[in-house]
């Protein structure tokens, strides 16, 4: 049996557990002939566990209409401000602090992180996570 070819690749940013055939998912996907309630139940099921939060995910397209979903961890700046508990960074980074990060909470977004991350060391992940918050306005302690 001959191997199927990609007939696209479609980049979605979609809030997890919540994908519904309705734009942006309708126009993007049914371009191709996909099956959208069917994508719908695999993004849902694949993102329950980051309710609230935007997951990025690739789909792959194939000829006979069927897909492949990739699904990515969710971008740095939702995680830092999950953990602080707040809505958005700050309007000014270099004066107005909006928080605290200690070493524990990096250490568990980069966790979270590391498979998307361009490292396998724990040490050099937070530091990357770090020097996002600090770009948010966050103050880390290292």
């Amino acid at each position: 049996m001959p191997k199927k070819k990609y007939v696209a690749k479609v980049r979605l940013y979609l809030e997890a557990g919540k994908a519904t055939p309705a734009p942006p998912v309708g126009p993007m996907l049914g371009q191709y002939g996909v099956n959208l309630m069917e994508f719908c139940k695999a993004y849902n099921a694949k993102t329950a566990k980051f309710a609230g939060m935007t997951v990025p995910a690739i789909v792959y397209i194939k000829e006979d209409r069927s897909f492949e979903i990739v699904t990515k961890t969710p971008p740095t700046s939702e995680l830092i401000l999950k953990q602080l508990g707040l809505e958005k960074g700050s309007d000014n980074p270099l004066k107005n602090k909006i928080g605290k990060l200690t070493r524990k909470q990096l250490e568990e977004i980069a966790k979270i992180k590391m498979p998307d991350l361009n490292t396998n060391d724990m040490e050099k992940a937070i530091r990357i996570i770090a020097g996002q918050a600090r770009n948010m306005g966050v103050e880390v302690e290292l």
